[in-house]
């Protein structure tokens, strides 16, 4: 039988720990395999292995090009291949350091042959806000995973909640309800599962470790449900992304603008301070009239914004080249297909408690192309000055 590989992770430390503990107490059979990057610096990374009692082997994988991170993807899948190898193991918990993202690992683990059952983010309610809102580079506060890692804490906890189906959200006497509010409106399609300690599940079924235990608790059914890479990896692509839709409740909005029509790219720019703050959260694809073939990704938290170009729209590829496309691109893009622009469109979603609708509305909708501006045609889009071509590094 494969061995089930659940990962969790989440830059909430002490959430993470207690999921962790939580699923080798639950499921018989169950070991966590964790890779500390902190030691990166003493140019090694220490790799442990654990059961629900403790620590059952210790040891160290070099660092690989100067990289903690390329040094965890090298030596993960060889321990777990040796994991799989142990009659007794019924679950593998990989356990990630704090920056790392379950996204990059979960492609590894599948990559090196094995079944990837779960992937899990562990929350802390009350920590949520605090997190989304740290501009600081991963690097200033000892969490970078190589050294020319450059993402912040804000930006990679957003991909970490958002990236997993499941949430393990630890019960925080600290948590209040706009946490709760402000974590269901950042990934309503979440499933959310309560981690609370005190009793352990039973763990009877020892008679039945010929194959995987009964779900004993909603974290343990979690582990083994099942996963999709390539579903998961699609559901993060700008073109198709499921962004969170309408919300306001508990002191949290969520707003969701769409258009079809372009943005001036110098008007846009200018406002881009004041869009990337006005909300805890936001995301989306966007459409800038200099560039009017280009998907353009926008990705904002913690203060910062990144934009990247996500490929061309299917509006200007030729028809021949649908067909080289992943099936679920085709089909985000022909539920939203327009008669005159195709697929080309503004869609943005901000979340934050205290957000400013009216006011975001009204800020967005002067970035717009007037009417006199577009009814002058692509080619003279074109024309306008490429205010983004240093974000895009044109």
């Amino acid at each position: 039988m494969s061995l089930p590989v659940v990962i969790v992770g989440g830059l909430h430390a002490d959430a993470r720990r207690s999921t962790v503990a939580r699923l080798l107490a639950d499921v018989p059979g169950s070991v966590a395999l964790h890779h500390d990057l902190a030691t990166a610096a003493a140019g090694t990374v220490v790799r442990t292995i654990r059961d629900a009692d403790g620590i059952l082997s210790a040891g160290e994988a070099p660092l690989v090009n100067d990289c903690a991170c390329c040094a965890l993807r090298e030596d993960l899948v060889p321990e777990l291949l040796r994991l799989a190898d142990d009659p007794t193991a019924r679950l593998a918990v990989v356990e990630l350091w704090d920056s790392v993202e379950p996204k990059a690992m979960a492609e590894v683990v599948v990559a090196g042959g094995l079944t990837v059952t779960g992937v899990i983010t562990a929350v802390d309610p009350a920590l949520l806000l605090p997190y989304l809102g740290n501009g600081d580079d991963l690097a200033e506060r000892g969490l970078a995973a190589a050294a020319t890692d450059q993402r912040t804490v804000a930006d990679t906890f957003a991909r970490q909640l958002e990236y997993a189906p499941v949430l393990a959200v630890v019960d925080s006497p600290e948590a209040d309800d706009e946490d709760r509010e402000l974590l269901a409106q950042l990934h309503p399609t979440a499933r959310r599962v309560p981690v609370r300690g005190g009793h352990l599940a039973d763990p009877a079924g020892a008679s039945a470790r010929a194959g995987a235990p009964e779900p004993h608790s909603p974290l343990t059914a979690a582990a083994f449900a099942g996963f999709d890479v390539e579903a998961a990896a699609a559901a993060q692509h700008p073109a198709c992304a499921l962004l969170p839709a309408e919300a306001d409740a508990h002191g949290v909005a969520t707003f969701v603008w769409h258009r079809r029509r372009p943005f001036h790219p110098e008007r846009l720019y200018a406002a881009l301070e004041d869009l990337t703050c006005a909300a805890a959260r936001s995301r989306g694809r966007f459409w800038l009239a200099d560039k009017p073939d280009v998907l353009l990704h926008w990705d904002a938290a913690g203060g910062a914004l990144c934009v990247e170009s996500a490929g061309p729209w299917l509006a200007s590829l030729p028809d021949a080249a649908w067909e080289m496309l992943p099936p679920v691109r085709r089909a985000a893009a022909a539920m939203d297909w327009h008669p005159e622009h195709g697929d080309c469109c503004q869609h943005l979603v901000f979340t934050s408690p205290g957000l400013d609708r009216d006011g975001l509305h009204e800020l967005l909708e002067s970035c717009l192309l007037t009417d006199a501006e577009y009814a002058a045609g692509r080619d003279a889009w074109k024309r306008l000055p490429p205010a983004f071509d240093t974000l895009l590094e044109v």
